[in-house]
């Protein structure tokens, strides 16, 4: 069985400005700074923030009970502003999932303000079909909401007319 959601989140910062935070390290870093309590801890295994990099993300205590995952970045093109990557261990991988994709898509609405697409794919065995009720995007749009706030405070204080 194979699936997919998204959401998108709408924000009044340039595309080009939620890239340079979503596309490398930086967003780790951030997560790290402000988001711990529901997003865990970020740390790199190895790699630059490019492909091939490889993160592990230990979660706070919560309701799937997951401790920890590791991610590897499959995909950064920094042309179409899209970054994508893929559980190879823990996580969503220990519930049953044979494939769980993250992706961040940033979109640019007009010179102002752009649309950060999230969106989850999965693929879980047929007879685990009940499980794949657990794939989820919440996790991401708190995480753009928390990110944007930022982002947008961080966008208007530098562009404030003397």
């Amino acid at each position: 069985m194979k699936g997919h959601l998204s959401h998108d989140y709408h924000l009044e910062v340039p595309a080009p400005v939620v890239w340079d935070t979503y596309r490398g390290l930086e967003l780790g870093k951030l997560v790290n700074q402000m988001f711990q309590d529901v997003v865990g801890t970020v740390e790199v295994v190895q790699g630059d923030g490019g492909v091939g990099t490889i993160l592990k993300i230990t979660f706070p205590p919560g309701p799937l009970g997951l401790s920890y995952m590791k991610e590897i970045f499959i995909q950064a093109d920094d042309e179409q502003r899209v970054k994508e990557s893929e559980v190879i261990e823990g996580g969503f991988k220990d519930v049953g999932f044979d494939v769980y994709r993250y992706r961040f898509h940033i979109i640019e609405k007009n010179g102002e303000s752009s649309i950060i697409r999230s969106s989850v794919e999965y693929e879980i065995d047929d007879k685990l079909q009940e499980i794949a009720s657990q794939a989820t995007t919440k996790q991401m749009e708190a995480l753009n909401e928390v990110v944007g706030k930022y982002l947008k405070q961080k966008w208007d204080s530098s562009n404030k007319k003397p």
